[in-house]
């Protein structure tokens, strides 16, 4: 880019508290403390991280059962351990560390997830994130979607001065591409930094930008950023440049904003209050297929 401006620091939010979805899955909710999240972060709408945490061995994996969702879709990412996902387009799979289950909801889902069962039958360290990315419009009703993104398939960059390595799971970073589809502009990025380490993130000013620092330390902007912390920045400019002071891992997730009306119930998120009506009644009435 031309004439770039630097990017400043909106807010820097810490690791809000842990809750339990389902059995399995120990997380905490990032964006809980950002106000105006919707707006802030569009197209992304949740994200539940799940820091690193032991499971005993057991017979019957642990998750979350049968449940549905519309007009969204889910991003499932992995770094330690092993997650099954089954839905009732048929389409379903094991991700490992470095892959990544990009579900597009769309019309209508039911599905399921719980740790892989020889996975669970071992035990061990589970470690991953899941974040839900809005669909615009045009796309809410729209066919289902999975796309299962192995770790050899993602974009991988090289920073400068064996800097660190960037992986490109959706968008693009310094040239490189990413192998997620996707119906509006996302960018997903996922960097680990050595000591001194140096990552300049591009993005128009009109796209939102953040990132969440999973470990390590960061000076951004003037600040440190400490692990745990969620760091939103201003539409004011199209580069933010990142320092590592310790070894450092982040997920960066940045994108156009989808400016359209959000009408959120649980598992459906769509424009207005008639179409969650419709959602419910659509389950309700089993049009979002059958899943045991």
């Amino acid at each position: 880019m031309s004439q770039e401006r630097a990017r400043t620091i909106d807010g820097v939010y810490g690791s809000p508290g842990l809750h339990w979805v389902g059995d399995g899955f120990r997380v905490a909710g990032v964006f809980s403390r950002v106000p105006d999240a919707a707006r802030r972060l569009s197209p992304f709408l949740l994200f539940d991280y799940h820091p690193p945490y032991d499971y005993s061995p057991t017979e019957r994996p642990r998750g979350v059962g049968v449940h549905p969702h519309r007009g969204f879709e889910t991003v499932t990412l992995a770094w330690e351990g092993k997650v099954a996902h089954h839905d009732s387009t048929g389409a379903g799979g094991v991700i490992g560390p470095g892959d990544v289950q990009w579900m597009t909801a769309a019309s209508g889902v039911l599905h399921k997830e719980y740790h892989e069962r020889e996975w669970a039958r071992r035990g061990g360290t589970f470690h991953m994130a899941q974040l839900w990315v809005n669909l615009p419009r045009a796309h809410k009703m729209g066919p289902p979607r999975y796309q299962a993104l192995e770790a050899a398939q993602m974009g991988h960059v090289e920073l400068p001065r064996d800097g660190g390595t960037v992986r490109v799971i959706a968008g693009e970073h310094a040239g490189t591409r990413g192998p997620a589809l996707t119906f509006s502009d996302v960018t997903l990025l996922d960097a680990t930094l050595r000591v001194g380490g140096e990552l300049t993130l591009e993005a128009p000013s009109a796209h939102n930008l953040a990132f969440l620092l999973v470990s390590g330390e960061l000076e951004v902007d003037g600040r440190r950023v400490a692990a745990g912390e969620l760091v939103t920045t201003r539409n004011d400019g199209d580069s933010l440049k990142l320092t590592a002071s310790q070894p450092s891992h982040l997920l960066v997730m940045g994108g156009a904003p989808i400016d359209e009306p959000i009408a959120a119930m649980g598992p459906f998120v769509m424009n207005t209050e008639a179409e969650l009506r419709q959602a419910v009644r659509d389950y309700e009435a089993g049009r979002f297929g059958h899943l045991e």
